[in-house]
């Protein structure tokens, strides 16, 4: 496992999973209640299913109600034992980069292949902007790193409540700046820069692409969005369909919007809102990945289609079986590695 401190509990539960997911899908279902999940036309995966199962059973309390601290805290042991074992990548080292206000922790993971230059991935973690950071996101950048054959930067923008918006999204823009400059210098090909996140991570990409679009650079090469939050004015139906008991809850939700945005914030503004920006001419092609089983799946369908009706090239898929939170489930889930490495796999055609 990643070299995160970990409770025997956390240590326990991943050796569990892990074992159970190896198990047949029909004893999988069996162990999770006997019936298999069925909601809104779509069959959850068995080992996700058990999985959460599982979780429901450790009784932990769901993040909006725990304070700041306590959350991160938990988020961040959580997502190391869900990673599983360490991912060998060529090189990987921590480094600063530019923030809004000052420099900002990063961790760049370099790739083994001796052909190159390799394309520069910057990559912004999810946490609902509250929760996150470069070490609850490890595991997914080196499978990133691994099978895109990119390097991958992976920035720590400041995170609400200490920080609401625009906090990160101005963080997010100046690292963008930072690592088109230093391209080069970092190893890496300049003419083949990509931004992309996961969650409150893949709105921040597609918030940067919009500026990248607008304000004349850095020319993007690609823009991975994987399950992102981009409509903070809509409920989607989806938000429904999954409100409770597939991971991400629509409470959960709630309490990260209020800590980011606060009471006041204009939530259509296309800077928290990407979906709602009036033109989308312009921005980067895009890989768009969501999750059957996630509230924010509609809107992350809604954003691909927006895209693509404004001429973007725009490869948009969905994992119909799975959960928020699948990148960082790797250890613990075989469909969700997997899926994780399509997405790896999708990357690096788009920026061969």
């Amino acid at each position: 496992m990643n070299g995160v401190a970990t409770t025997l509990a956390d240590r326990l539960s991943y050796r569990a999973a892990r074992a159970m997911s190896a198990l047949p899908p029909t004893a999988q279902v069996r162990l999770a209640g006997g019936t298999p999940t069925e909601v809104d036309g779509q069959r959850l995966e068995p080992e996700i299913q058990l999985m959460l199962a599982m979780m429901e059973r450790q009784g932990d309390p769901p993040l909006n109600r725990l304070g700041v601290a306590e959350a991160r805290e938990r988020s961040r042991r959580q997502s190391v034992a869900l990673a599983g074992p360490t991912v060998a990548v060529g090189a990987v080292r921590d480094l600063e980069v530019d923030g809004a206000e000052g420099r900002l922790p990063a961790r760049l993971y370099s790739p083994d292949e001796l052909s190159g230059p390799h394309p520069l991935l910057v990559y912004f973690h999810g946490g609902g902007f509250t929760v996150g950071g470069l070490d609850t996101h490890d595991g997914p950048c080196r499978l990133l790193c691994r099978h895109a054959g990119a390097h991958v930067l992976s920035v720590d923008y400041r995170l609400a409540p200490e920080h609401p918006i625009p906090a990160a999204p101005e963080d997010a823009w100046a690292a963008v700046r930072w690592a088109a400059t230093h391209a080069k210098a970092l190893g890496a090909d300049p003419a083949r820069l990509a931004v992309g996140g996961d969650s409150a991570g893949g709105n921040l990409a597609a918030v940067v692409a919009q500026r990248a679009a607008r304000d004349g650079g850095p020319e993007l090469a690609l823009q991975l969005l994987v399950y992102p939050t981009t409509d903070f004015a809509r409920t989607y139906p989806s938000e429904d369909h999954f409100a409770e008991g597939f991971y991400l809850t629509k409470a959960e939700m709630g309490w990260f919007t209020r800590h980011y945005c606060g009471t006041d914030f204009d939530l259509a503004d296309p800077v928290v809102s990407p979906l709602r920006a009036a033109d989308l001419t312009g921005v980067a092609p895009a890989l768009v990945v969501t999750a059957g089983f996630d509230p924010l799946r509609d809107e992350g369908d809604a954003y691909a289609d927006a895209l693509q009706a404004a001429g973007i090239a725009v490869a948009h898929r969905r994992f119909g079986g799975l959960i928020h939170g699948f990148l960082n489930m790797g250890g613990v889930s075989r469909v969700s590695r997997d899926a994780i490495i399509e997405l790896a796999g999708s990357t690096r055609a788009l920026l061969g």
